[in-house]
């Protein structure tokens, strides 16, 4: 049988904040930490000088003893090595999760209705033992799952940097990074109860690379609507009495820059030349033929892969946000189409997220489209 140790040098550890991160073991605080690879480490603590911590095992785990001293406190932890030293950075596993119980609870039972909000990734702040700490918290379900890491730019995708913690029955895995920002590239490298390992786009992402590029982006709104007279308004309205007339159009055909053609318009060079376009026909809505990431330009977004994410072939969340927000200016509503044909099968999206049929209908003759 395998110990905890073990499991988590194998990434299959269900909960590494049990091992790594700082214990109160021994009449004291025990600091652990992997990075494999290290020839040695240290703790160093926001107040005190930095303390060795001494090798426990091969494979990179280190440990730091502190007798007598049983309350955390923060700190960083600096590796060295044959290159050199890294940059000290705070101790992921010493941070609490980030999702309830609450959240938990409403997870399992299929009743979260804003479950966007917890799960994905979500810069964050005010974490930590001084609460002050900024980063980002990822969160992804995968109950099928042997072991997930995040990986990315930040830890050079490397899956034994951040392994997720497994909260329970949930089948909901989190941690937190600190000093983690907006823009980091990331995936979740999961492994299957087969053996197998998996590299996954973040299915609560916010934001993606744009394709052919794969990977999901850390996103924090800043964009304010203006669009409050026309909010109200429509809460005002009766609207299935009222006349409706409705534009549908893909955003990527429109209409082209005559000095790029090969490009489409960004959301926000569209906006106000779509708006004024439709109203000036007498239009009142205009349709949108899906803007949810998809891999595949030639499926006209019908092959869904972020289902929260505004496709980045126009530009970012933020810049989507302002067409909405000019399209209700000039008086004209929005409709999506939210019309998937099915979980695409590359790689990296939903098909057999865990290395089950997570999402989509186990019998292929169901959740296919042909």
């Amino acid at each position: 049988m395998h110990s905890d140790r073990d499991r988590l040098i194998e990434l299959v550890h269900p909960d590494p904040h049990s091992v790594l991160g700082p214990h109160g073991e021994h009449g004291g605080l025990v600091i652990r930490a992997f990075r494999p690879g290290a020839e040695s480490m240290l703790v160093v603590p926001d107040e005190g000088a930095p303390a060795p911590m001494q090798l426990a095992h091969p494979a990179g785990l280190f440990e730091a003893h502190f007798a007598g001293r049983e309350d955390p406190f923060a700190y960083r932890l600096e590796a060295r090595f044959a290159s050199g030293a890294a940059p000290r950075e705070r101790d992921p596993y010493s941070y609490l999760p980030t999702l309830g119980e609450l959240d938990l609870h409403l997870a399992r039972e299929g009743q979260h209705e804003r479950l966007y909000e917890r799960l994905g990734a979500h810069a964050t702040d005010g974490l930590g033992p001084d609460g002050s700490t900024e980063g980002v918290a990822f969160a992804v379900w995968a109950p099928s799952a042997r072991g997930i890491s995040v990986v990315g730019d930040f830890n050079g995708w490397d899956g034994r940097r951040h392994l997720l913690r497994n909260l329970g029955f949930s089948g909901i895995w989190e941690i937190f990074v600190p000093e983690l920002g907006p823009g980091a590239a990331y995936k979740f490298e999961i492994r299957t109860q087969d053996g197998d390992l998996l590299l996954k786009a973040d299915p609560f992402a916010f934001w993606a690379e744009k394709p052919p590029a794969t990977a999901s982006r850390v996103y924090r709104s800043s964009y304010r609507f203006g669009d409050q007279e026309w909010t109200r308004a429509r809460a005002g309205h009766a609207a299935h009495r009222e006349p409706l007339s409705i534009y549908e159009v893909h955003l990527g055909s429109w209409r082209r820059s005559p000095d790029h053609p090969a490009e489409p318009l960004s959301y926000r060079d569209l906006a106000q030349p779509l708006a004024e376009y439709v109203r000036d026909l007498g239009f009142t809505h205009v349709e949108l033929m899906p803007v949810m990431e998809h891999p595949f330009g030639g499926s006209w977004g019908y092959q869904v892969t972020s289902y929260f994410a505004p496709t980045s072939r126009y530009g970012e969340p933020d810049d989507f946000r302002s067409f909405i927000d000019t399209m209700h200016r000039n008086g004209i509503g929005v409709i999506l189409d939210w019309v998937p044909a099915h979980f695409p099968r590359d790689e990296f999206s939903l098909g057999r997220f865990d290395g089950t049929a997570l999402y989509e209908h186990l019998d292929p003759r169901l959740g296919h489209h042909p």
